[in-house]
């Protein structure tokens, strides 16, 4: 499977995509809906995402929420297969800011629970959801796990902002997801912002994610000022990104996601 390096900033969008299952990217085709529906061959995907408000200035960016998620499943009644990587970019018209936000280190969030996670670094979180799985174990029966998820604004990595995606499954033996997201500039047609996941293996292989969701939502003042990690102009009338999944059995679905905006007047 082809890889791709990460990119600077993400746009608001992005981060969900990167924790969940948020499959609004459907294969070849563009979406003006805020749910859609996708089989590829075996293969169901639901994904349902957004922002609001849709109402934007046009020539500056303004704080938003974004929320959105997505559920895997198959028609013949199998499991998924696993998904192992998600690559998103967006256009110009999203931004992340992080000044003054305090940053969570791995150190902090390695052999972490979600409660503890979260206590660890309250004041570095930027989105919280919830996320499922099934273990399918050798000769056992699939185990449902659930587990919260949490987003935690990261140390700079070259100058990069970053993300520490966190999750904790306590089946079939408790164990910590972890994982870092480096958020880069890019430039390629419409596109400015580039960032992909490395999802790691769940369960030593045996975790098969199902489904997922995330809230991002995170504003603080710095110096007096106040600040929204996710932010967003109405430029063209719509936000864009054009989104990769990739499959640990080879299955590849890509295509771009639109969401309309309107003018703030």
């Amino acid at each position: 499977m082809q890889r791709f390096r990460t990119r600077k900033k993400l746009t608001a969008l992005a981060v969900l995509a990167l924790a969940v299952l948020a499959f609004a990217a459907t294969a070849g085709a563009v979406k003006k809906v805020e749910k859609v529906e996708l089989r590829l061959g075996d293969l169901l995907i639901v994904g349902k995402g957004g922002f609001r408000p849709e109402t934007l200035p046009k020539d500056r960016f303004a704080p938003i929420e974004v929320y959105g998620g997505g559920k895997l499943s198959t028609v013949s009644g199998e499991l998924p297969p696993i998904l192992n990587e998600i690559t998103f970019e967006f256009d110009r018209d999203g931004l992340v800011d992080t000044t003054g936000l305090p940053v969570c280190t791995r150190g902090k969030l390695v052999a972490t629970d979600v409660p503890a996670a979260r206590r660890a670094c309250g004041d570095a979180i930027v989105g919280k959801g919830f996320g499922t799985a099934v273990v399918a174990l050798p000769e056992q029966a699939p185990i449902p796990a659930s587990t919260g998820i949490t987003l935690f604004n990261g140390p700079k990595k070259g100058g990069n902002d970053t993300v520490f995606v966190h999750a904790h499954l306590d089946v079939p033996a408790p164990s910590t997801v972890l994982f870092q997201v480096v958020i880069e500039k890019i430039h390629s047609g419409p596109y400015a912002y580039r960032a992909e996941a490395n999802i790691p293996k769940l369960v030593n292989g045996f975790g098969h994610p199902i489904s997922g969701r995330i809230a991002i939502n995170r504003k603080w003042t710095y110096k007096g000022k106040k600040h929204s990690y996710a932010n967003a102009r109405c430029a063209k009338g719509r936000l864009q990104a054009k989104g990769r999944f990739g499959f640990e059995d080879g299955t590849v679905l890509s295509g771009t996601f639109v969401r309309p905006c309107k003018v703030l007047k």
